[in-house]
């Protein structure tokens, strides 16, 4: 029932909630869907963990997405021990880079009092999970390693069941508690994007990339 819970019901619920909640949100209060910079009342500390944070989660964000989307390519790429370590390697600089940025965003919103004020229970939460997150990341990358390659033959077909609805969580099951924790928290994540600043994320002014 455990496993049941967290591998399959808890994806199709935070899959839900977030489009469902995504959609009411941006239709409902469009003008809420801000990021809600703060950069105004502090941006030296900002300028510093804003950029280390985005740079380092923006970096396993993709790598994360190309494992996932191309299994088959990534295992044979990773193959070769020397490209497996390389990867490894970056992937562990990204992580301690995004642990230095989430860390400095939280030493700042304690250690500036006017930001105090503007920080919700909701942001609490955010970097609560993203720390989680973070944290996580680092623990298996250097305590289950090679990430590189068992993700792409063991977590990345259970991600593509999930969205073919054929829900298959047996090999993320066996895996140890730190794994599992990253995959839960990932989806509670996901799910707590619509009711957070995050959901600027969704509405880039990407026409501000070609405007004169």
């Amino acid at each position: 029932m455990y496993n049941n819970f967290i591998f399959i019901g808890l994806p199709y619920v935070a899959l839900v909630v977030f489009l469902v909640g995504s959609i009411i949100r941006y239709r409902s209060q469009p003008f809420s869907v801000s990021s809600l910079s703060s950069q105004i009342l502090e941006s030296r500390i900002l300028y510093w963990g804003s950029h280390a944070f985005h740079i380092g989660i923006v970096a396993l964000f993709f790598g994360h997405l190309i494992g996932f989307l191309f299994p088959a390519s990534v295992i044979s790429f990773t193959g070769e021990p020397t490209r497996l370590l390389i990867i490894e390697i970056s992937a562990f600089a990204f992580g301690l880079l995004s642990l230095f940025g989430i860390s400095t965003l939280i030493f700042r919103r304690i250690a500036v009092a006017k930001l105090k004020t503007v920080t919700s229970k909701m942001d609490v939460v955010v970097y609560a999970l993203i720390l989680i997150q973070v944290i996580s990341g680092l623990w298996i990358a250097y305590f289950d390693r090679w990430g590189s390659a068992w993700f792409a033959i063991s977590l990345a077909p259970y991600l593509k069941s999930i969205f073919l609805f054929t829900p298959n969580y047996e090999a993320v099951a066996a895996m140890p508690f730190s794994i599992k924790l990253h995959v839960a928290s990932a989806f509670v994540f996901v799910a707590m994007v619509p009711f957070t600043r995050l959901m600027h994320f969704l509405v880039f002014p990407f026409v501000y990339i070609t405007r004169a």
